[in-house]
């Protein structure tokens, strides 16, 4: 039968193409370490996925548009070991982050760490800590 060795070329040529997308970055490769930022906001949505979670908040920036940022954090499982749960942080609740900016400008960045609504503070996990942007 015919098919059988096109659906193995097929599906190795997927995987092949999907690992890079998957890939993990570097810190250097995407956020800016001379770019600090500290904000706080209103979670809108937490993405609790690998290779990186990330979540969103509105900020309302100096001219008091609402801005919405998106915070990477390490993997489900690093966060895990610093103490997070699925359910340290929720839609609502409001959060003061400390990390780096991206270097595109966007509003975006990476989280060294995050004060949660309880006053509780966890680290994030940042691939910056572990010496991966320098």
């Amino acid at each position: 039968m015919q098919t059988k060795p096109l659906t193995a070329i097929l599906a190795a040529l997927a995987t092949t193409l999907a690992g890079p997308a998957l890939a993990h970055h570097s810190f250097a490769a995407e956020f800016d370490a001379n770019a600090p930022i500290e904000l706080t906001g209103t979670v809108t949505k937490v993405d609790w996925a690998n290779p990186h979670t990330y979540f969103y908040i509105d900020v309302t920036n100096a001219k008091g548009d609402v801005q919405n940022w998106a915070l990477e954090m390490g993997s489900p499982n690093g966060l895990m070991r610093r103490g997070w749960t699925r359910d340290s942080m929720k839609i609502g609740d409001v959060v003061t982050v400390t990390g780096w900016r991206a270097k595109d400008g966007t509003t975006k960045g990476n989280a060294r760490s995050v004060v949660l609504s309880t006053g509780r503070k966890l680290f994030a996990g940042s691939s910056q800590e572990s010496g991966d942007g320098k």
